[in-house]
């Protein structure tokens, strides 16, 4: 049972690899209790995005299933990760002439100036996901809030993020295929990025990248704000192929052996050297070679991470990111990922560790996103004054309650 002061949120993944649930018993507007988990192996999903409906049910509503029945509780509302390559993002930036006689900002002004900022209209099919905002402009200065501030001109950007109006409704569907209404959308690379950086890290700029299966998302923090979020339709599943094709080996087999001995830089000298595939002296067992293991997967690994870096363009500047690189989900377990990513950007990297706060059990970089989901949501609830929610439907800025975060 729970109080009327509590609610119940289901933070949900829908991911490649797996479907990841936490249920939440949220009391007094921001203290936040894990009461329930559930995992379960993903289905009908590619590169984060549903190619079989019904697969991609039976997988996400047992993973629900399991979540609730451990938390024994009912739970009232999803909030629901978003990635996948479908995913793009554009800024646009608005100014207004402060109007009172006597150049204080006001209430007004600041409104004013925030719809001019996000006004612009998506091409047709696409949908909101998040107006994340950037720090006002008082004539010219940067300030957290312009409000009583003395000025003449003020200005403010919206960093926009859309997506494909069908894609992000499938996902939606899947989830209220079990009887649950999706309150909002939050993008993966915000969950992960909210969790596992601090304040600190954010405001001297840090860059965290979260290496899925099929995806791969990525968020820019300078002076302690988003400047820029992407997802890339490429992950782990791309090391297993590429394994396959250039060992000629069945999927199955290829992500056996590099999770086995796979590693993002070549580590063996002596080309001889040889693995077993099964190592157990069966019928069939092969040997490979390590040094070629190595080599594909540490190849594709580089190229995944250039590309992340050739996105991001003239926003990354290693002089503006002075905390560095951080990496999660479950190829950032790759051995040797974190020298890699350091010689890719010029900076240190490491690999993401979760709050204190977070149990042992849930320190796996499996559930980064979904701890990233109450982290982000929580956050944002307590940082900002919140406008009122309003019923737009499914695929109207469902996650205007993080606009300002």
């Amino acid at each position: 049972m729970t109080s009327n002061s509590s609610r119940i949120i289901g933070a949900v993944e829908i991911g490649t690899g797996k479907v990841a649930v936490l249920v939440g018993e949220i009391s007094r507007g921001r203290s936040l209790n894990i009461i329930g988990v559930g995992v379960a192996p993903s289905r009908g999903v590619m590169k984060g995005e549903v190619v079989d409906y019904k697969a991609a049910c039976e997988a996400t509503h047992h993973a629900l299933e399991m979540a609730e029945k451990r938390a024994g509780a009912r739970i009232e509302e999803v909030w629901l990760a978003q990635t996948g390559g479908h995913l793009d993002g554009f800024y646009n930036e608005a100014s207004v002439n402060v109007k009172s006689a006597d150049n204080t900002v006001t209430a007004l002004d600041i409104a004013s100036v925030c719809d001019l900022a996000k006004e612009k209209e998506l091409p047709a099919g696409r949908s909101r996901i998040h107006e994340i905002r950037r720090p006002f402009r008082l004539d010219g200065r940067a300030v957290p809030d312009a409000e009583h501030l003395s000025g003449h001109r003020l200005e403010v950007g919206y960093w926009i993020v859309h997506g494909h109006e069908g894609k992000v409704s499938d996902n939606i569907h899947v989830v209220g295929g079990y009887h649950l209404e999706v309150r909002e959308l939050v993008l993966s690379s915000l969950a992960n990025g909210s969790l596992l950086t601090t304040a600190e890290e954010r405001q001297h700029g840090v860059l965290v990248i979260n290496l899925g299966k099929g995806i791969t998302d990525y968020v820019l923090y300078r002076d302690g704000h988003v400047l820029v979020t992407g997802a890339l339709p490429v992950g782990g599943d791309h090391l297993t192929n590429d394994l396959s094709i250039g060992l000629r080996v069945t999927t199955a087999q290829a992500e056996m052996l590099k999770l086995r001995h796979g590693r993002a830089t070549i580590q063996t000298r002596d080309k001889s050297e040889k693995v077993w595939l099964n190592g157990d002296a069966s019928f069939g067992d092969k040997q490979f070679s390590k040094t070629a293991i190595e080599t594909i997967a540490a190849a594709r690994t580089q190229e995944l991470l250039a590309v992340i870096k050739q996105k991001l363009g003239p926003a990354f500047a290693p002089e503006h990111c002075g905390a560095g690189v951080i990496l999660t989900g479950g190829t950032s377990k790759l051995p040797g990922i974190d020298e890699v990513t350091a010689n890719v950007f010029g900076l240190n990297a490491r690999r993401g560790e979760s709050p204190s706060w977070v149990k042992d059990e849930l320190k796996d970089p499996m559930f980064s996103t979904v701890l990233g989901i109450f982290q982000f949501g929580l956050r944002g609830a307590h940082e900002h004054a919140l406008p009122p929610r309003r019923k737009t439907g499914f695929l109207s800025n469902l996650t205007k309650i993080f606009a300002s975060s």
